[in-house]
């Protein structure tokens, strides 16, 4: 068994409506407004340590995926606002009972000559062992997050 066959990464593009900015915000700063934003995705997110949007925090998050209620722990890795990069080392939760590691790298663009942004989720993952899927079923999942977020987003005031 090689040492690749067991490393993976993923990652799935959504384009938007909403400002770079303001989606980016929606992760860096404020996570805890996601469940609002996308309540039958995610139930909800809790500052565990740290600052919201501090490098070093960890979050917990409630969530559903694939009709099964899941929790996840990660520590923010890197905040970029200048390049609207967040990054997230999953520490404890469902994930792990398949990985050996999972960081999930959010990063939101504008758009080229329009208004709107890409959003672009990417995961960087090691299988535990080779009989484990790979987790694509988690690209429908965050694609039909962002747009919800991007929905909630539109309608603040």
């Amino acid at each position: 068994m090689t040492q690749s066959s067991l490393l993976g990464e993923l990652e799935v593009e959504v384009e938007i409506k909403s400002p770079a900015e303001k989606f980016y915000h929606m992760y860096a700063g404020r996570p805890h407004h996601v469940a609002k934003a996308t309540p039958r995705n995610v139930q909800a997110c809790d500052l565990h340590d740290g600052e919201w949007g501090e490098v070093g925090s960890i979050i917990f998050w409630n969530y559903v995926h694939d009709g099964q209620a899941r929790v996840v722990k990660e520590r923010i890795e890197v905040v970029e606002p200048e390049k609207k990069i967040v990054k997230f080392r999953v520490l404890e939760g469902d994930l792990m009972e398949e990985f050996k590691s999972f960081v999930i790298t959010i990063q939101v663009t504008p758009k080229q000559g329009g208004n709107g942004s890409i959003v672009k989720w990417h995961f960087e993952y090691e299988k535990i062992d080779e009989n484990i899927s790979h987790p694509e079923t988690l690209l429908p999942f965050f694609a039909d997050m962002i747009k919800e977020i991007d929905k909630h987003l539109l309608s603040e005031k």
